[in-house]
């Protein structure tokens, strides 16, 4: 076991040695994430004699913290060559006024996005709603019918505050929540806000991000409601008359659930790599309200149907305008943000 672990260090170090920043990354969910060789090992030692278990674990959490420091130090090397060819590109003319009048401002892109999502959906009858960052256990899991065993309430999933009873709400959609317990149906409200998880950023994920939950509840609402009005959404939204799919899925807040999946806008649907050659790029997961859901704020579920979606804004945002990195939108570059 030990000369296995030190295989895995020599062939992490030469990866990490000739890798470049989206490479770490991978690399470090690779050699260090959940489902990673040395984390499998960890969760192993219960299967080993008592006299290797403090061996096997003290060389598996050795070569983690190598790996890990192999990553950072590759990481500040990589940041010090990337500042300095910025640096050579980027010569200031001191010559410039940099006094009156002031450049004009603008929004952030992702709040841009907030904001014309909004106004489609106020558009289609739907009011604004807000909801608190920091939620209790009820509202960010028990009441949306997710169980006390779902791996969501894992630590490792959540940022929880104190004793898994107060936590940093993971998804907008405690709003539902909230808004039913305010106001008897009909109910038609849009749920924009930020939401936190306890995951490594990427180019694809983040800890912090925006997302808007949508939902409606009266008598008589059906699966065909729900499709007409993220139709009507992606129409608008994206300027463009694509074609749109619903594909079978599961969500614990709605039965039956499905993701939304737009015609690829670059390609028009022949297939390139922004959609993966598929022709077609996942928007947003939707479904009909869950009769638990329902239940839990005292709505008749035998009177009363519904619907809900829920989708990231900064994951819009990047089909939008075709940004392949999340994280470019907060390391507050105004090359970038100025372009918007």
């Amino acid at each position: 076991m030990n000369d296995d672990i030190e295989q895995i260090i020599n062939k992490a170090a030469k990866e990490i040695k000739n890798a470049d920043v989206a490479s770490l990354e991978n690399l470090k969910v690779k050699y260090l994430g959940k489902k990673s060789v040395l984390t499998q090992i960890l969760k192993s030692l219960s299967h080993y004699p008592v006299e290797n278990k403090k061996k096997i674990g003290t060389q598996a959490n050795k070569a983690k913290n190598i790996i890990e420091s192999e990553i950072e130090n590759r990481k500040i090397s990589l940041r010090k060559t990337l500042f300095d060819e910025k640096i050579q590109k980027e010569k200031l003319d001191y010559s410039k006024s940099f006094y009156f009048p002031f450049p004009k401002g603008s929004f952030h892109p992702v709040i841009e996005t907030i904001q014309s999502i909004s106004a489609i959906f106020k558009s289609l009858g739907f009011s604004i709603a807000e909801g608190p960052e920091i939620e209790t256990d009820w509202y960010n899991f028990e009441a949306l019918n997710i169980p006390k065993n779902h791996p969501a309430r894992d630590m490792q999933d959540t940022f929880y505050i104190d004793e898994m009873k107060n936590l940093l709400r993971t998804h907008t959609s405690p709003g539902q929540i909230h808004t039913m317990e305010k106001h008897q149906p009909p109910v038609k409200v849009i749920v924009p806000g930020r939401v936190y998880r306890n995951e490594a950023s990427d180019a694809s994920h983040s800890s912090t991000f925006h997302q808007i939950e949508g939902l409606a509840v009266n008598e008589n609402i059906t699966f065909v409601d729900l499709k007409a009005v993220l139709m009507d959404f992606v129409h608008k939204f994206f300027e463009a008359k694509l074609s749109v799919r619903f594909r079978p899925s599961y969500f614990q807040f709605t039965e039956p659930s499905a993701e939304v999946d737009m015609q690829c806008m670059f390609c028009k649907g022949k297939g390139c790599k922004v959609c993966k050659n598929s022709g077609w790029i996942e928007i947003l997961g939707c479904g009909m309200v869950h009769p638990n859901v329902l239940k839990a704020v005292k709505y008749d579920s035998d009177k009363y149907m519904g619907y809900a979606f829920g989708m990231g804004a900064e994951r819009i945002t990047m089909l939008k305008y075709g940004i392949d990195d999340i994280r470019l939108f907060y390391e507050n570059d105004l090359q970038f943000l100025k372009q918007f």
